[in-house]
Formats: C-alpha cells, sequence, structure tokens
C-alpha cells in the first residue's frame, strides 16, 4: 500500500546554472525537474541505457519534418559517425535536402510572414522561417535524375539508392556521406513524396521516351530488407523524431517478421521527440503503450515521450549522449549485404576519423 511517506521522497530541485555548464549538465539538472524538461531527460537516459545495453541493441532511427531546413545536419550524421544509431528511416525531405547542401547550396533564414506571392515569383521556396532555392533545387533534381540514369536497368531499394547518392558526396557534415562510410543503411519508404521522387520522374519520361530501360525503385524489396535487420538483430529500440511513415514503417518491422515466422517480442527500448497528441487517433501521436497492443512495442520495453520540438528536444537529447561520452569503447553494428539479402549484422571496430 502506497503511503504519504512513499509518495513525497522525490524532491523537484531547481536549475541552477551555478552548477551547470555543458549541455549534459542541463539534461542531468532536467532528471530532478518537471514537466517536458523531465520528459526530456528521460528521453535522453532510456537512449543512455540502450546504448549501454551489454546485448548491444540495433538502434533505429525514425526521421520526419523539416530537419534539415532547421539546422540538424550535422546532428544527424554525427549520430552515425559516433556509432550511436545503426540504421535510419527517413521521410524523402531529410536526405534530398542533405544532398543538396552536399551541393555546395544552402538554406536561409526568413521571416515566416514574408510575402509567398513575391517569394514565387523570385523563385524561393518557404519552409516556415526558411528559405530554399527553387533553380538549385531543379539542379538538383536534374543531377538525381541523371545518376538514376546511369544506373543498371533493375529494381533498387531505396536503401540502395541512397547508399549511390552517399558516394556522389564528399561532404564530410553529409548524413548520406557518413552513412555510406560507415555502412549504416538509410530507407526511404515513402521516397517518391520527395523531390528525390521528381527527379526520378524525369529520368523515367526521358528513359521511356527513348525506348530505353531503366532503374527503378523496389518498395516491397524495402520491406524485406528492413525486415531482415530486425530478424537478425538480438535486441531492437528505436528514436522516433516526429512520426509519421518512418514511425511506421519501424514499428512494422515487427509484425512482418511475425508474419515470416519470426518472433522478436517487439522493440526493447522505445524513444520519441514529437509535438503530436495521442487523442486526435493518428499513429504520430499514438502511445508506445498503444503500439504494445500490436505487438510492437516489448512488453518490458523502457520507453519514454517528450512532447517538444524536435530542433531543441533532438540537439539536447543527442548532446548528451555524446558529452557523457556513451559512445566511447562500443562496437558499431554493420550490415553485410549480398544483393537484397541480409547475410550478417557484423560487429566493427567504431573507426571515426
Amino acid at each position: 500500500m502506497v503511503t504519504r511517506k512513499d509518495l513525497l521522497k522525490e524532491k523537484v530541485k531547481h536549475i541552477d546554472f551555478d552548477r551547470i555548464s555543458t549541455v549534459a549538465d542541463l539534461v542531468d539538472a532536467y532528471k530532478d525537474s518537471s514537466v517536458q524538461s523531465r520528459a526530456l531527460a528521460k528521453c535522453a537516459t532510456a537512449y543512455e541505457n540502450a546504448l549501454k545495453d551489454p546485448s548491444r541493441p540495433t538502434i533505429l532511427l525514425g526521421l520526419a519534418g523539416p530537419l534539415v531546413a532547421a539546422g540538424l545536419r550535422k546532428i544527424i550524421a554525427d549520430m552515425i559517425k559516433f556509432g550511436i544509431v545503426d540504421g535510419i528511416v527517413s521521410i524523402g525531405a531529410i536526405p534530398y535536402q542533405d544532398f543538396y547542401q552536399s551541393r555546395g547550396y544552402s538554406h536561409y533564414k526568413c521571416s515566416p510572414n514574408i510575402d509567398d506571392v513575391k517569394l514565387r515569383e523570385l523563385w524561393l521556396d518557404r519552409i516556415y522561417d526558411t528559405l530554399v532555392d527553387e533553380e538549385k533545387f531543379r539542379e538538383t533534381d536534374a543531377a538525381i535524375g541523371d545518376i538514376a540514369e546511369t544506373l543498371e536497368p533493375r529494381g533498387y531499394s531505396s536503401r540502395e539508392f541512397m547508399e549511390i547518392l552517399g558516394s556522389h558526396s564528399k561532404d564530410k557534415k553529409s548524413i548520406l556521406y557518413n552513412a555510406k562510410k560507415y555502412g549504416v543503411p538509410v530507407f526511404v519508404p515513402a521516397l517518391n513524396d520527395s523531390s528525390i521522387g521528381i527527379g526520378l520522374t524525369g529520368m523515367y519520361v526521358r528513359m521511356r521516351k527513348a525506348n530505353k530501360p531503366f532503374m527503378r525503385i523496389d518498395p516491397i524489396r524495402d520491406n524485406w530488407e528492413i525486415a531482415q535487420i530486425k530478424i537478425k538483430s538480438n535486441k531492437t529500440g528505436v528514436i522516433y523524431i516526429g512520426g509519421g511513415v518512418p514511425k511506421n514503417y519501424i514499428q512494422q518491422t515487427e509484425v512482418i517478421a511475425e508474419t515470416l515466422g519470426y518472433d522478436k517480442g517487439g522493440h526493447y527500448y522505445a524513444i520519441q521527440i514529437t509535438t503530436d497528441v495521442p487523442y486526435w487517433g493518428g499513429l504520430s501521436g499514438c502511445t508506445f503503450e498503444e503500439a504494445q497492443s500490436w505487438g510492437k512495442i516489448n512488453r518490458n520495453a523502457t520507453k519514454s515521450v517528450v512532447y517538444v520540438e524536435a530542433t531543441i528536444g533532438l540537439s539536447l537529447m543527442v548532446g548528451y549522449i555524446l558529452q557523457k561520452g556513451v559512445w566511447k569503447n562500443r562496437k558499431r553494428l554493420k550490415c553485410v549485404w549480398d544483393d537484397d539479402t541480409l547475410k550478417e549484422i557484423r560487429k566493427v571496430p567504431l573507426g571515426i576519423d
């Protein structure tokens, strides 16, 4: 029976900047605060525990939202570089805008109240308070189509195509560059719903008119490839930034594995940074408890959610992990592929340079 004394054991401690010098210090202080700051600290602690788990779970990262436009490109690239994420599922805009920046182009600050009709006349596109150059977008679309046109005419998973784009980048701050370098698979299940899809559509029309065979994206191959990562992993942990397709896609790996005869018990660690709430009934805001009813999250999972915008939440959580040095002395996981078959997930030295 719970008593008053039991419930009044842990005091809220006030944040004291006399004791705070780093992001890690700040998140540590959040552990004894309240509301979303404490929720963020719980997410950071859950992430830390997943990284320290001696069974070395595979960490899958789901990315949604304007994260590159918002300035989080290097943070995501560093998650790959320092081995604190083992696989990524993303909306198409994130790898596209990463590739756009790899080509030397930029995002620019603006007011969210700027004249959008005037922007259209100037061929500038707005993402809330950020601008991109539509002329440079068109050039990037064409470059992607040109790369695709040189490929062997067969079906490719989005993972394969992201690796190919990564091989065309020399930008060490790039997400795709680092994913290619360190062997981290990047899946884009809704690839058509992005400027990458626009570039591939241009290629499709050209090749059809020329009556030539051409490459194509095979989305069901994506399903099979990511399911194999789930099947060959001892444990999995998931981190969702936003929700949408990436969240559901990673969640359903458990269901696909089950239908193929492999009950993996759901994801053992689950973390989400989101501004969506559960009571609208949409997947982006659905709780991990709801996901347990589907078997997607393990019944004994360590799970935590913080309701905060991603540019704030992801920056603080990753800053905490990197400054704590949790990544040190860990092995990197490397997927060894033979066409569409995952031969093994190999533990290799972190090998940062």
